[in-house]
């Protein structure tokens, strides 16, 4: 027999009824320190009263009103947006996933409404940008796709920062290139500086529109804003979400006026997107993560964190291969089977996440203290010492 709850899940067997920071609580109080932060999500930690209080104010005022009228907090989040990255506008959704359709529609539409109506969007092999028919065709990889039929049609997937397979795929009829400046899902892995260059070079080269999916690596979780701003490029279009609502669902498209020129009155709508309790909490996010101080703090412990891992893969190099990914954004590339680490972190009360490419994410909410670091590292080491130890270690 079925269960209430549709199975597409393969869950842990842990629940936790309470949130504290950087610790979720189970019902009879056992602590775990999370790395995981609702993969990437609760940014700034479970039950952060900043975003209490903002939630609490307004959901005792307004909950929705639909897009049909004026939405204050959603213009105060727009020109907060607006004012610190380098987009012109913004449309609010729910969800990454959403994002990634407005973001493949904008990029279309825009050509259709030049006349020359491209289609093509090439992407990147470990690509994920959601779950939507439209965003497993992006990503295209047989897991994603496999049983689901006819997809919508118009994507190109690339070898993993192959520039050289890029400068041979992209044309004037290219309608854009859409890629995560770091893979979240694809196992932590960061394109090179050199390379975010040379796509923006390509897409300037070409008129197309260069799509940067920042729902996993945005939001202050590299140490800057957004990660792009580590290259000094700036795409056309980018996607936001996770982080940006701090754990209520908030997600957003970016986009520079050129960009979003196809998109006018009637080409897009949501019903919740850009509600006022999503926009109330996302207002305040902003507000505490462009503070500088802030994300100096987030440089500081990413580097105290990367340290320690460093020292961890050393005392462990049958568990461990390396570190890599930026600020508190960081996978561990394993050489043992990266669930078989998350599950002994289990029993260590630490909650990690596994990734793709034999790799362990990490990503912790971006207030974890020194103190937490040095504790997470420390479970780490004992799950590690654990599978050496294991007669049944699972090795690749």
């Amino acid at each position: 027999m079925i269960p209430s709850i549709l199975p597409t899940y393969n869950r842990a067997p842990l629940s936790f009824e309470k949130g504290e920071g950087s610790w979720l609580i189970e019902a009879d109080g056992t602590r775990y320190l999370d790395l995981g932060a609702g993969i990437a999500v609760n940014a700034l930690g479970h039950a952060n009263p900043d975003l209490v209080a903002a939630l609490t104010e307004q959901a005792g005022r307004l909950w929705h009103v639909s897009n049909l009228y004026q939405i204050p907090e959603q213009q105060r989040l727009a020109d907060l947006l607006v004012e610190n990255t380098f987009a012109d506008t913004a449309f609010f959704t729910n969800s990454g996933t959403e994002a990634a359709e407005l973001a493949i529609k904008m990029a279309r539409k825009y050509w259709y409404e030049k006349g020359a109506p491209r289609e093509e969007i090439l992407t990147f092999e470990g690509a994920f940008h959601g779950r939507s028919t439209g965003a497993i065709a992006a990503a295209g990889s047989e897991k994603m796709v496999k049983g689901y039929g006819a997809l919508m049609p118009g994507f190109r997937q690339l070898p993993w920062a192959d520039m050289a397979a890029l400068k041979a795929a992209i044309s004037d009829r290219t309608c854009a290139v859409m890629v995560e400046p770091i893979q979240g899902e694809g196992g932590i892995r960061p394109l090179s500086d050199a390379d975010m260059k040379t796509i923006r070079q390509l897409c300037d080269e070409t008129g197309a529109i260069l799509i940067f999916d920042e729902v996993q690596c945005g939001v202050a979780r590299t140490g800057r804003l957004f990660a792009h701003e580590w290259s000094g490029v700036t795409p056309d279009i980018m996607m936001v979400a996770k982080g940006i609502g701090g754990g209520f669902p908030l997600g957003a498209v970016l986009a520079t006026e050129a960009a979003a020129s196809g998109m006018t009155a009637g080409t897009h709508g949501s019903t919740y997107g850009g509600n006022p309790l999503a926009c109330a909490v996302g207002a305040k996010v902003m507000e505490i993560v462009t503070d500088p101080g802030f994300l100096a703090e987030v440089n500081r412990k990413a580097a105290l964190l990367r340290q320690k891992l460093e020292g961890l893969v050393a005392a462990h190099p049958g568990i461990f291969e390396g570190v890599r990914g930026q600020g508190l954004m960081l996978g561990l590339k394993c050489k043992v089977a990266p669930a078989e680490v998350v599950k002994a972190g289990y029993a260590r009360q630490i909650l990690t996440v596994p990734a793709a490419d034999e790799t362990l994410r990490l990503l912790p909410p971006l207030t974890i203290t020194d103190e937490e670091i040095a504790e997470a590292v420390t479970r780490l080491d004992a799950a590690a010492a654990e599978l050496e130890t294991a007669p049944a270690a699972s090795s690749l």
